[in-house]
């Protein structure tokens, strides 16, 4: 298996502990000095294996359903991979959401230093449910990492 082919295999594990919400399974597909965020959005995102998960759990805790939807594209170059990936978010109010991101994770030494999402922020402030907006506003620009 290439380098990059090994890369992709470990993105797709870690898309899989993210769909299950298996915060050890993610956890320990980071390096300690990993870092998140959602570009554009407040606060600083979350560093290390803690706090990455920590900031993750800001918005996926609180759902009802949280699930990955086919159709995944996944390409990589080097220590680079970047996923086309949609998550739908069902909150217990009713809302549902089809959310997509392209996620952009490096890698070093077999493990992710480095995700950062890139998305539509209109999709989620225009259909989430209030309730949850104010909660995760006031949990990110809360020191997370």
């Amino acid at each position: 298996m290439s380098d990059v082919e090994a890369n992709k295999a470990v993105v797709q594990r870690f898309w899989d502990a993210l769909a299950a919400r298996d915060w050890d399974g993610m956890k320990a597909l980071l390096t300690d000095d990993a870092h998140y965020t959602d570009v554009g959005t407040p606060g600083e995102g979350g560093t290390g294996p803690d706090g990455v998960v920590r900031r993750v759990k800001i918005g996926l805790e609180p759902l009802s359903g949280y699930e990955h939807l086919p159709g995944t594209n996944m390409i990589g170059e080097g220590d680079l991979v970047m996923t086309e990936h949609t998550e739908r978010w069902h909150f217990h109010t009713g809302e549902v959401i089809d959310h997509s991101f392209v996620s952009v994770t490096e890698l070093r030494d077999g493990r992710i230093c480095r995700w950062h999402d890139y998305s539509n922020i209109p999709n989620i402030t225009d259909n989430a449910p209030q309730w949850w907006l104010e909660h995760i506003i006031t949990a990110s620009t809360t020191d997370q990492t």
